[in-house]
Order: structure tokens, then C-alpha cells, then sequence
């Protein structure tokens, strides 16, 4: 009898587990939480080596060169002629400076094209101590999104319009953060703030909305716009 009343709550329905008090433990009914969106454009360009790797390199090839095999001149005729009379086109590499980045242009994605890019956006956040508005990612908070997963994707396409040329790296977020008030902030709200990583595709411009400003920023410019979490992204985004 009791091995049967076992195997009638194993077979039990998950929703129904959780309706009589099971399910996932939550912290607070109350807490808030709040999905962000690291929106990357990556390179364009491979990024300059750094001059000790590029020494390095340079030193690799010149030592190689001592004991590299010379082809036969008959070899290196035959493949002289082979190439005359076919088409060939002068490559001419695009500056790796752009206009965007002589006027630092931050609103345009042709710029840094050796780094990588990122939105953020002005106005006034979930959890903001004053009225003033400050520079942040895209950010929604949860409510009734079947994942929170979808509830970035919200967050994000209220501000780009829709979500055509973006694409989010995985279902889970990269990182998140725990808010609390402390004795300079007592009024401030206690919520959990994850962040999900999307990538700009096939795209040069979006049509940003329903915000004062925008910027498109390196890593480096992303931690002079947020000093305060400064510590903290600089060890989530790896550039």
C-alpha cells in the first residue's frame, strides 16, 4: 500500500507539485526581477597583435627562412606562366579608421571595427535612486514572459523595434547581480538584475526608439559610462 502511494506522487504532474507547494524556492514574492541585454556588435577586423607578439612573429618567419626548401626554378616558371592572361584584381584593404571614428561618431556601429561594440541607452532604469536619467543597457522588468529569456528579447525589441537582425547567445543569462538598499539608499528596491548576451547581425543600422539617447561604446568607454559597476562588468564582458 505504501509502495503504490509512492509511485502515485512520482507520477504526480510537476504543475500540480507546485500548486500544493512544491516547485522552484523563490526568495521573495516581492522581489523583483529584472532581464538586461548586453547588445554586441563584434569585429570587423582583426584586432593589430600586440608588438611583443608581432616581434615574435617576425623573428619565427626570419628564423624559418634559414632552412626552407627553395623550388626548382622550372617549378616557379611553369606557375609564372600559368598566371599570365588570367584575371586578377588589385586588392585594396578599407582603412581600418573610419569617418565615424575621426568625428567619434557613437551613435554609428562603423567605428572601432577592431573592437567590440556596445548598446547603451539613456533614460531612467528599474531601481534608479533619482528622477535623473543615466546611461544602461536595454532592460525590462519580469511579469508574466513564459522565460526570461523572453522577457529580454522584450526588453530589447521595445527599443530596436524588432528583433530581425539580432541574435541571443543561449537561453541562460551570462551573468546577474543582487541588489540591495544599504544606509546611503534605504529607499532603494531590492530586485535581481540578469544580464543575456544578444549579437547584432547582417546589420549597420538599427532604428533606436523610446529613449533620450543611445551610444554605441567600446569596453573600455563602457566602464567610464557606468563607474559605479564598473569592477563588475569589467569581469563579465570579455573583449
Amino acid at each position: 500500500m505504501q509502495r503504490l502511494r509512492s509511485q502515485q506522487l512520482l507520477r504526480r504532474p510537476l504543475w500540480e507539485s507546485r500548486r500544493l507547494g512544491g516547485g522552484y524556492c523563490t526568495s521573495s514574492s516581492s522581489e523583483k526581477i529584472v532581464a538586461s541585454v548586453l547588445f554586441e556588435r563584434l569585429r570587423v577586423v582583426i584586432p593589430k597583435p600586440d608588438p611583443a607578439v608581432y616581434a615574435f612573429q617576425e623573428f619565427k618567419f626570419n628564423w624559418q627562412q634559414q632552412f626552407r626548401r627553395r623550388y626548382p626554378d622550372e617549378f616557379l616558371d611553369i606557375a609564372k606562366n600559368r598566371s599570365k592572361g588570367e584575371y586578377q584584381m588589385d586588392y585594396v584593404p578599407a582603412p581600418r579608421i573610419t569617418e565615424a571614428d575621426k568625428n567619434n561618431d557613437r551613435k554609428s556601429l562603423y567605428r572601432a571595427l577592431d573592437k567590440k561594440l556596445y548598446l547603451l541607452i539613456f533614460g531612467k532604469p528599474f531601481g534608479a535612486t533619482s528622477d535623473e536619467p543615466v546611461w544602461h543597457f536595454p532592460e525590462k522588468v519580469y511579469d508574466s514572459e513564459p522565460t526570461l529569456r523572453k522577457c529580454a528579447e522584450s526588453a530589447l525589441k521595445s527599443v530596436l523595434g524588432d528583433l530581425t537582425h539580432t541574435y541571443f547567445v543561449g537561453n541562460a543569462p551570462m551573468a546577474h547581480m543582487a541588489i540591495q538598499p544599504t544606509e546611503e539608499t534605504p529607499d532603494l528596491p531590492s530586485y535581481k538584475r540578469f544580464f543575456f548576451k544578444c549579437s547584432v547581425v547582417a546589420a549597420s543600422k538599427y532604428n533606436i526608439s523610446n529613449c533620450e539617447d543611445f551610444v554605441w561604446v567600446t569596453k573600455d568607454e563602457l566602464l567610464e559610462f557606468l563607474p559605479e559597476q564598473a569592477e563588475f562588468f569589467n569581469k563579465m564582458i570579455i573583449s
